[in-house]
């Protein structure tokens, strides 16, 4: 494909992001696109990421969300090549097999154990990242043996689009958790329509409306803060059938905590529409959960977070201005308090005890086409059997 035909594929890509589509549908229309734009052999494979950590909160292929529970615990608990979370937290945000294993795939488990006996030699992974910085998910293609390698040209396709894929993914995942409120601090969502009158609101959102500075209470009228960001998203959109980015800003609340809104322009049959997503301002949904789960303080839920994502022992110092001495102290706490005896090994039990029952969730929810969550599964804080 050259390069032309790639332009327009990254239009219909960002189309498609702006349509506020639940992220099942998101993910079978852009693999379309991308599948012309960058052959693979087996459908793409998506996974939705947890943000703050970096953990995946669900997968889908050719349509379906499901993920063997055997690659989960290579992706966890295994030492090996091109992990999710390698690839988040790379520079570029792609990597492919013969790439980190210096063109051969055979040093990789999983490459001999699964990929070589169903005739896969390429695989190439990227992750979905905002302009923002924030990775939302990851899609990953396959090419089979005596297949041109991916090349400069399709790798650099596919970092360009990435953009629009996070953001799709993104609104998808928010939307639809405010559509489907999983408890009193879910997101919420409000609509408007082209003459800024309120088009929809979701189950819950007039309570963070109350909370908004404004007149919602008294009189009715959208808080200021919220037109505002459906005005400044709008705005940011160049063309009738592209949206623009998503505009966040950051409110006090009447009750003296903040507040995130997400402003996104919504674009289905040459109309748009300004979507506001609301939701607390807490730094990640892991942390109270980690708090409840495991008694963790509030420092050792800094450090946790970090290793969740990767960072080393000098990173994570270097994050929370400490000495590598005192996050190896945390660290001892916190492996104590946790019950293991490694980074690995709590990454794992995190993964296990609150990110695979919400892939589980997830798969179920896709199954029932109701829209899918990101973020920890808030009600289960027990290790399952086999998984320390």
């Amino acid at each position: 494909m050259g390069a032309y035909a790639r332009g327009r594929a990254g239009e219909r890509l960002a189309r498609l992001a702006g349509q506020g589509l639940d992220v099942a549908t998101f993910f079978g229309e852009a693999g379309q696109v991308l599948a012309a734009a960058v052959p693979s052999s087996l459908p793409a494979c998506w996974t939705t990421l947890d943000p703050a950590s970096l953990l995946i909160t669900g997968s889908y292929e050719d349509g379906a969300a499901d993920i063997p529970h055997e690659l989960l615990v290579w992706e966890y608990l295994e030492d090996d090549f091109m992990k999710t979370v390698d690839v988040a937290r790379s520079p570029q945000g792609t990597q492919t097999l013969l790439g980190v294993t210096g063109g051969d795939p055979s040093r990789s488990r999983l490459y001999r154990d699964h990929l070589q006996p169903m005739g896969i030699e390429q695989t190439l992974e990227v992750a979905l990242r905002t302009r923002t910085g924030e990775t939302w998910g990851s899609v990953g293609m396959t090419r089979a043996a005596g297949q041109a390698d991916f090349d400069a040209d399709e790798l650099s396709f596919l970092r360009a689009v990435s953009p629009a894929l996070a953001e799709g993914t993104r609104r998808g995942l928010l939307v639809g958790e405010a559509t489907d409120p999983e408890g009193s601090e879910a997101p919420g969502l409000v609509v408007l329509g082209a003459d800024w009158d309120v088009e929809s609101l979701t189950p819950g959102v007039e309570r963070w409306l109350a909370e908004l500075p404004g007149r919602w209470e008294a009189e009715g009228r959208l808080p200021p803060s919220v037109v505002a960001v459906a005005a400044r998203a709008l705005r940011t959109a160049e063309h009738a059938e592209i949206p623009g980015e998503v505009a966040v800003a950051r409110v006090l609340s009447r009750g003296g905590r903040w507040v995130l809104l997400h402003g996104a322009a919504l674009v289905a049959n040459g109309a748009r529409r300004g979507a506001v997503i609301i939701e607390p301002a807490h730094p990640a949904r892991i942390t109270p959960l980690l708090m409840a789960a495991y008694g963790l303080s509030e420092r050792e839920q800094d450090v946790t977070r970090l290793v969740l994502r990767g960072d080393s022992t000098a990173e994570i110092a270097q994050a929370l201005f400490v000495s590598p001495y005192t996050v190896q102290q945390h660290l001892k706490h916190i492996f104590d308090k946790t019950g293991v005896r490694s980074r690995r090994e709590l990454v794992g039990k995190v993964f296990f005890a609150h990110y695979e029952p919400r892939v589980r969730d997830n798969e179920q929810r896709v199954t029932a086409d109701k829209p899918v969550r990101g973020g920890p599964f808030p009600h289960r804080v027990a290790m399952p059997p086999g998984c320390s």
